[in-house]
């Protein structure tokens, strides 16, 4: 490299020496004597930074820019270059500006020859941006590790290769609280985390991994793992999204949770509303049996006894002498007898109607003639198989079920007619009331006294049934039961209905 020389001797103490390119530059330059390490030219850049004319920087050295470098240091530094074009050697320092502020930099020492006099050429990058961005990214690592570290669980990455290895780059200090390995530990050997999975629940964890992996969809999956030196068994929850890596491997960036609390909780939920429905079923059966006796009792006990009262009416008014007043008198009990034998027959039968004895078709019938007289709503029964064997207690759910359904039709439905049907379905039993009334809406299933329908899907579940609710077709409602019925007994074929 070969300095420019000044335009004139008169101009020469001041005068540029660095090449118009390195004068534009916007990297700090800096030309200096090697013997006597004074400045002999700065470029626009360096002066700007500097604060700083190129006649007051002429006059000093690197020794007054950086304050806390030695010159033994320096000149040791210095000596070291060597002769040939393209030695160099650098250090870091910090310059001081004219006032008073300081910089971080790093210097890049070359040496140059020019007319038989060695100069030192000092390439300048100013590293106040890149100190900057360290401490910046200090303090969001900082911050991560703080959000992290804090976090409830285990943040991880997982990559599984294209060959099939799996990889942990980055596991959070949570990893020993929740899996009992140190992160070194499941970094060296992430085969481990698989191990801990109880076997029954490996396959599962392996089918959601690749269903993630194939459809790109975030992977979410609940399981149990063992922690042997803990003799612990805990549910975790896990969940990540998954990122395509190049050569065929994936990449999933997510959290796994100790979820082992609320799942006890859950099941502690399904075991008290299993044993919720267990009693309401017995309370339902035990209710069912008492109406059954009270109506027995009222049919055979008053309804003996009114036989009985309207025989002795019936002797009586055959003795009684030929008073009008007296006749009167009789006709007007034989009447109120009459009522009341009917009033009997009804409460018995709204009890439990005699037909249930015959089986649920035969009730059913009933009950739609007996909707359709009382209600003046066209009521259609249909059933296709006559011979369809219940239990008691499954028939009179069914019919229960029926009743309830029939009474909020009436009520709220506004319809003209109703079809009940009860078909076979292989091994199933499908029993269906359809309305053309006004419908359901979902606001109307949410409403805080709808026991009618939660009564029936009661039922329904107690039989281990399903019951659903939907849109009938031409408007109105369609309730659906649908229960198990029997195996049936061997040697004893049965035709199957679709």
């Amino acid at each position: 490299m070969s300095p420019d020389t000044p335009h004139s001797p008169a101009d020469a103490a001041h005068a540029p020496i660095l090449a118009p390119a390195m004068q534009a530059s916007t990297t700090e330059i800096y030309l200096f004597d090697a013997d006597t390490l004074r400045l002999v030219d700065v470029n626009q850049a360096a002066r700007r930074n500097l604060g700083h004319e190129l006649k007051t920087l002429c006059g000093m050295t690197p020794l007054d820019l950086a304050p806390q470098l030695d010159q033994a240091e320096l000149r040791a530094l210095i000596d070291s270059l060597g002769q040939e074009i393209g030695d160099q050697v650098s250090l870091r320092t910090r310059h001081r500006r004219v006032d008073g502020s300081t910089y971080p930099i790093r210097l890049c020492f070359l040496r140059i020859v020019r007319d038989g006099r060695s100069l030192i050429l000092a390439i300048g990058d100013d590293l106040s941006l890149e100190l900057a961005a360290g401490v910046a990214l200090e303090q969001y690592q900082a911050r991560f590790n703080a959000v992290v570290n804090h976090t409830p669980g285990l943040v991880y990455q997982f990559v599984l290769h294209a060959d099939g290895t799996m990889a942990y780059p980055y596991l959070s200090e949570g990893c020993m609280a929740l899996l009992g390995l140190s992160v070194s530990e499941l970094q060296q050997d992430p085969d481990r985390f698989v191990k801990l999975i109880l076997p029954e629940d490996r396959k599962g964890y392996q089918d959601a991994m690749a269903a993630s992996k194939a459809a790109l969809a975030a992977w979410n999956w609940e399981g149990r793992i063992c922690v042997e030196a803990w003799n612990d068994v805990k549910w975790i929850s896990l969940r990540a999204t998954p990122l395509p890596l190049d050569g065929g491997g994936m990449q999933w960036d997510g959290i796994m949770t100790n979820v082992t609390a609320s799942k006890l909780e859950q099941e502690e939920t399904r075991r008290s509303r299993a044993r919720l429905a267990e009693l309401t079923n017995h309370i339902q059966q035990v209710k069912e049996q008492e109406r059954a006796r009270i109506a027995r009792e009222i049919h055979d006990d008053l309804g003996g006894n009114l036989t009985a009262i309207k025989m002795a009416l019936a002797m009586l008014a055959a003795r009684l002498p030929d008073d009008p007043a007296l006749r009167d008198k009789a006709d007007y009990l034989d009447d109120l007898v009459d009522r009341t034998i009917d009033a009997v027959h009804r409460i018995s039968l709204d009890l439990r109607p005699s037909t249930l004895d015959l089986g649920l078709v035969a009730a059913l019938e009933w009950q739609a003639r007996e909707f359709e007289k009382q209600m003046g709503i066209a009521c259609v029964f249909r059933c296709a198989d006559r011979d369809i064997e219940l239990d008691p207690d499954r028939a009179a759910a069914l019919f229960r079920i029926v009743q309830e359904a029939l009474t909020n039709i009436a009520k709220h439905a506004g319809a003209t007619r109703v079809t009940v049907s009860l078909r076979r379905q292989r091994q199933h039993l499908a029993l269906s009331i359809c309305d053309n009334g006004r419908g359901i809406t979902p606001a109307d299933r949410l409403k805080p006294q709808s026991f009618g329908l939660r009564g029936m899907s009661e039922r329904a579940r107690a039989l281990g049934g399903t019951l659903s609710l939907a849109q009938a077709p031409g408007g109105g409602t369609m309730v659906v039961v649908k229960i198990r019925l029997a195996a049936p007994a061997a040697g004893r074929s049965e035709t199957t209905r679709a």
